[in-house]
């Protein structure tokens, strides 16, 4: 159980505080409209993900058997992840100045995170995949780490409206910067780990 608390918050963290389209909607509609709408489109990935992550385990688990796929799968899980740490790794400080976004709505932004492909990966490849192996040890280890995962996701993007509204200094500056590169290790490690997997399922 309390692996998958570590996991959910370590990607929590990552997914939430990484720059990409629903933060710059996040911190736009801060500074346009006042925390408070910020905060309510750091909501978003309530009301959109639930859909993605039933279909994901869905599909995953109907792939139980098939050791070779789902070492794939975890292949890819791996791959995505270095992906997202290079990512996270080269990421500046939030150019709050330009984001162009329009103010939206809840429903907006909803409509944003929708049509983001990372949850989507994220759930086919990392998420789904960890939530069927943490099953093995009974219910409380997947809803831990999905819960955990969403706590930190809403609450990072939170934190930053927050931080936005308040201080554009932290979001302008260093210590912002050294968050993400902390996290971008902690993302390079658990690459690392469904490679392991990986490399147990294609050998079994």
């Amino acid at each position: 159980m309390w692996s998958g608390v570590v996991a959910g918050i370590a990607f929590g963290l990552a997914a939430g505080m990484a720059p990409g389209p629903l933060l710059a909607l996040v911190i736009t509609q801060t500074l346009k409209h006042g925390i408070r709408e910020g905060m309510k489109v750091a909501l978003a990935p309530l009301i959109t993900d639930v859909p993605i992550v039933v279909a994901a385990v869905l599909v995953a688990g109907s792939m139980a058997e098939f050791h070779a796929v789902l070492g794939l799968v975890s292949v890819a899980g791996g791959v995505y992840l270095l992906y997202l740490a290079w990512e996270t790794l080269r990421s500046g400080t939030a150019d709050i100045d330009k984001c162009d976004t329009r103010p939206q709505s809840v429903r907006k932004g909803a409509v944003v995170n929708a049509l983001s492909p990372h949850p989507y990966l994220f759930w086919a490849t990392v998420g789904a995949p960890f939530v069927l192996k943490a099953w093995h040890d009974g219910p409380g280890g997947p809803a831990a780490f999905i819960l955990a995962f969403y706590a930190m996701l809403v609450g990072s993007k939170m934190v930053l409206a927050l931080a936005a509204g308040k201080s554009r200094g932290f979001l302008t500056g260093r210590g912002y910067v050294y968050v993400l590169r902390g996290l971008a290790l902690v993302l390079a490690v658990f690459a690392l780990v469904l490679f392991r997997d990986a490399a147990r399922l294609l050998s079994g």
